[in-house]
């Protein structure tokens, strides 16, 4: 897949099905309007295209209320990359972008940098200065310019609410991993390089993989998860590995940084650091909680492997000996 950060870096002769949007999650919704593009584009012959936004323009117009990305902009492009998109470009959002007017938007970009045949889109797409234009203006525009415009309907759940990044935020927000596995379509997954902590849990016998900071994506309410760590194997294939996974800020140990860490189950010879891994949910376990004494929390993190093996399926395993912890 082609991946533009500059409208000068798209080939000048380009001509394209093109859909338009964030696409914060690439979840069902946003599937089938790319499915949608992708076979109009082979139908033509020509390449499907998505304009994307960063930062998000909620971001941008209302910066007191920062937007918790589902997925990090590396990961999107991955995940519309696997949907089958032959190319992206990926376009910077600010104040001065966005007063473009709706014919100046389609004229300009969607017609002179992505040479649009087609604009596939949802019903609710918004466009234009304030957002002043809406589908059945791009309708009209298309009418006018010469290109063919697909509105997609809404899908929605078996509960009648439409799939949407809002909707998999809340669940996230709740815990709800198997629930937000469901309006995505997968499993949902950070992505982030591993770094170095405290050491607590090699101490313990349950060394794990670190990541925190800005950029992974959003990560799930506190608690203790079953889920994978993903690596980069060979010709950029992933290898799966099975783990319990704690996100929090380590309240048995008065921790104060939030963090995701990751204990691949039974291993004790994997050096991670540096290495940019996935941590994908599967299911929630339980609550962060404290602990009377480090016998106590070492009983629950090992009901905790117990639990993580049965929900991935996988052989149960028991804490590592910390002397044959291998990472330095």
């Amino acid at each position: 897949m082609k991946r533009w950060c500059d409208a000068a870096e798209v080939p000048a002769d380009l001509e394209s099905v093109v859909t338009i949007g964030v696409y914060d999650g690439v979840h069902r919704g946003h599937q089938a309007i790319l499915n949608e593009t992708i076979r109009q584009a082979r139908e033509r012959g020509v390449p499907a295209v998505v304009l994307t936004f960063d930062p998000h323009p909620v971001a941008v117009h209302l910066p007191d209320r920062p937007v918790a990305m589902i997925t990090s902009l590396e990961d999107r492009l991955d995940r519309l990359e696997a949907a089958g998109i032959d190319g992206v470009l990926v376009q910077h959002y600010t104040l001065e972008y966005a007063a473009a007017s709706p014919e100046g938007f389609v004229r300009d970009q969607l017609l002179g940098v992505l040479g649009a045949q087609a604009v596939v889109v949802g019903h609710d797409v918004r466009f234009g200065a304030g957002n002043c234009a809406d589908g059945d203006v791009l309708v009209a525009l298309g009418e006018q310019f010469g290109f063919d415009v697909t509105l997609v309907d809404d899908l929605v759940a078996d509960n009648g609410r439409r799939f949407s990044s809002s909707w998999i935020r809340e669940l996230l927000a709740a815990g709800d991993v198997a629930g937000a596995a469901k309006v995505l379509g997968r499993p949902h997954r950070i992505v982030g390089e591993v770094s170095h902590g405290f050491q607590r849990g090699r101490e313990l016998g349950f060394p794990t993989a670190n990541l925190h900071g800005d950029g992974l994506g959003e990560i799930p309410a506190d608690g203790v998860y079953a889920g994978w760590l993903i690596q980069r194997g060979p010709e950029n294939t992933r290898v799966y590995l099975p783990a319990a996974i704690s996100v929090g800020t380590n309240p048995q140990f008065n921790g104060e940084i939030r963090t995701v860490e990751a204990h691949v189950l039974g291993r004790s010879d994997l050096n991670l650091y540096g290495e940019r891994v996935a941590v994908e949910f599967i299911e929630y376990v339980r609550p962060m909680m404290t602990f009377d004494s480090l016998e106590g929390l070492l009983e629950r993190m090992d009901e905790d492997l117990r639990v993580s093996a049965d929900v991935l399926g996988v052989p149960v395993s028991t804490r590592v000996d910390p002397a044959k912890v291998t990472a330095q």
